[in-house]
Formats: C-alpha cells, structure tokens, sequence
C-alpha cells in the first residue's frame, strides 16, 4: 500500500496523541471529519495502524532499567533461541538484524539484579554464542 501525504500527517498526528478526535484531527489536516474517518477505517483494514496504546509518562515509564541486547548465535538455533527468547516477559522487542548480531533485543526489568539474571538466562540458552549489553541511561528522542 501507498501512503500519500494526508496518510502520512494522519499517522503522525496520532502517533503524538491517539486519543486525538476525528474532529480535532479533521480541523488540524484541514478535511472534513467524514475523511478522517473514512481514511482510518482503510489504514486500520490495511493493517497500517494495527492498535492504539497507552504510553506511560516518564515517572512510570522509567522506573525499572531498560537494555539493549545484542545476541549471536550458531546457525541453525534461530527457531530454539527465538521460542526461549519470547518466554521472557521483560523482553519487549525481538529483532533481527544483519551486521556483528543476530538479534537485537530490548529488554525492561525491574531492577539491575533482575536485568543481571535474565542476561545469564540468555547466555545460557543453547544455539547463543554471545551476547552484548547496553542499558539505556536517558531516552533523548522516543517517537514510539
């Protein structure tokens, strides 16, 4: 699917407020509501929005401490480390990426001494060869 411009400043308006009124959005696109609605109805059909959620603010958000986790493993453990991977609650995002890793993860616990434990979880998860940690000490942009 091609999104066009109006799509684009929809997506962006929501994204910085999904509780927005398709009035409120209307006004600020310069449509008629009729539009918005009609426009929401297709990206959401189309699985271009596919959820509206809640964002926590930064009291809530940042409680806990947040890392990134880059993961290596032996070839042919993708499906097994994977399947161990999204057993772990704290994990809250699963990527596969090309250069050094395998897989980048985000990981958010509930203290230090949790995020130590789930790390020699990992690591002892057949098929991962290594991993690399970095945890997040300030978020400077978040436009998720």
């Amino acid at each position: 699917m091609t999104l066009d411009t109006l799509d684009r400043r929809l997506i962006a308006l929501l994204q910085a407020d999904a509780r927005s009124s398709t009035a409120d959005l209307a006004r600020r696109l310069g449509v008629a509501r009729t539009t918005v609605l009609a426009r929401l109805a297709r990206l959401e059909k189309q699985s271009v929005i596919v959820g509206y959620t809640v964002r926590l603010g930064q009291d809530e958000g940042e409680r806990g401490v947040e890392a990134y986790v880059g993961i290596a493993t032996e070839p042919k453990a993708a499906r097994l480390v994977t399947q161990r991977l999204a057993a772990i609650p704290e994990l809250r995002q699963l990527c596969s990426v090309s250069g050094e890793f395998d897989y980048l993860a985000l990981l958010r616990a509930e203290s230090p001494a949790r995020l130590d434990a789930l790390l020699d979880e990992i690591g002892a998860i057949d098929g991962v060869l290594r991993t690399t940690t970095s945890v997040v000490l300030a978020r400077r942009i978040d436009r998720l």
